[in-house]
């Protein structure tokens, strides 16, 4: 008998921050901040410092799952800008209050980010942008 691959996703490590929860995956973090957090630079610098733990050398991919409503600071996306390992930056919400923000907040960001409605098609774009298309 022979045993498959297992496809099951792994959490590697999960962090509670003030602003909400982080889950490292393999290549990949998703975020989830609480309902009216306010993202910081300062709060960010803690998620640059678990990029920098998890993915030091190598490429990795941002899910920001907006379950909730919360602010964030728009000098957050020119520091996450300098990230040359960070491929890719997926938002996903059904909430059309997001779409309107992605918008504003793609024009700050300048790199490759995409706005979905549904998790798994974020997750697949994510993983064909680290492995390079």
């Amino acid at each position: 008998m022979k045993l498959g691959q297992s496809k099951k996703t792994v959490v590697v490590r999960e962090y509670q921050l003030e602003v909400g929860k982080i889950q490292v995956f393999d290549n990949y973090m998703v975020s989830v901040f609480e309902d009216g957090a306010t993202l910081t630079l300062e709060r960010a610098y803690q998620i640059l410092g678990i990029a920098e733990i998890h993915f030091r050398n190598k490429d990795f991919g941002y899910i920001s799952l907006r379950k909730n409503s919360y602010a964030i600071d728009p000098t957050v996306y020119t520091y996450l800008r300098g990230l040359d390992n960070l491929k890719a930056f997926a938002i996903v919400s059904v909430k059309e209050i997001d779409m309107h923000n992605f918008k504003i907040e793609k024009l700050f960001y300048k790199k490759p980010m995409k706005f979905f409605i549904k998790y798994e098609n974020a997750l697949a774009w994510v993983k064909r942008r680290i492995r390079g298309k």
